[in-house]
């Protein structure tokens, strides 16, 4: 039976807030305020500098403020002191549904993803071919694609958000360096992305001087929200989306 349309569930998305270990509640209105324009918070990565414990408890000061479901992903700097997993579980403990593999569902809409990889795009994607380090590298990005690939493949509603911090296209790190582009993402994600007709948007981040919008081959939505990129289009610290 037809029961009309489906309600948008409002999506902010925020990626880059790198909380630094002297930082003094540096988020605190954004969490504060969320509520107030969405019912879903992506985090999109590079929550952290470092990935210390002391940066983690004091971004958790400021989530503990936010009211509404968060989703999250980690970014490279939440690797860079080597504790990904302590940092994951300090974030789930704090009620961010963390995606490392999972996918989960809130009010219809599903939320897919994972932090992503480097490899570059199109043509200049770089390719398994040649010295045993290069097939080394080119294996993690096939693995983490597969691992997001089946956090996509899990979901069954008709609504699905992708969150990543690498970009899956070349569209939103424009105005980036040409020279650093291929580290900012990786065609490959999008390639799995376009394998689901179910995908509404993908929200990322990492590039801070990228464009904000582009889209997959397929036509997918694809934006950038890293709180740089945000701040060039206005003073919201987040970009809400309904889907």
């Amino acid at each position: 039976m037809d029961t009309g349309p489906k309600k948008k569930l409002r999506v902010a998305a925020v990626g880059d807030l790198h909380v630094g270990e002297n930082h003094d509640r540096p988020h605190r209105g954004l969490f504060e305020q969320v509520h107030e324009d969405a019912d879903v918070l992506c985090l999109c990565g590079d929550l952290t500098n470092f990935g210390k414990t002391r940066e983690v408890e004091i971004l958790l000061e400021d989530i503990r403020a936010c009211k509404i479901p968060m989703v999250g992903v980690l970014g490279n700097h939440e690797h860079e002191c080597g504790q990904p997993e302590h940092v994951t579980k300090m974030l789930c403990d704090a009620g961010v549904k963390m995606l490392t593999g999972q996918a989960y569902e809130i009010e219809g809409v599903g939320f897919a993803g994972g932090k992503g990889f480097v490899g570059g795009f199109g043509r200049y994607m770089l390719s398994s071919f040649g010295e045993s380090s290069i097939k080394t590298f080119v294996q993690e990005a096939v693995e983490d694609a597969n691992l997001i690939e089946n956090s996509i493949r899990t979901l069954r509603t008709e609504r699905s958000v992708v969150l990543l911090h690498y970009s899956p296209v070349v569209d939103t790190v424009v105005g980036e360096p040409p020279e650093i582009h291929a580290f900012l993402g990786s065609s490959r994600l999008a390639e799995t992305i376009d394998r689901y007709d179910n995908i509404s948007l993908v929200v990322h981040g990492h590039a801070h001087r990228g464009a904000p919008e582009g889209k997959t081959h397929k036509g997918t939505p694809v934006y950038n929200v890293a709180l740089p990129v945000l701040r060039t289009l206005g003073d919201t610290p987040y970009r809400v989306f309904e889907v």
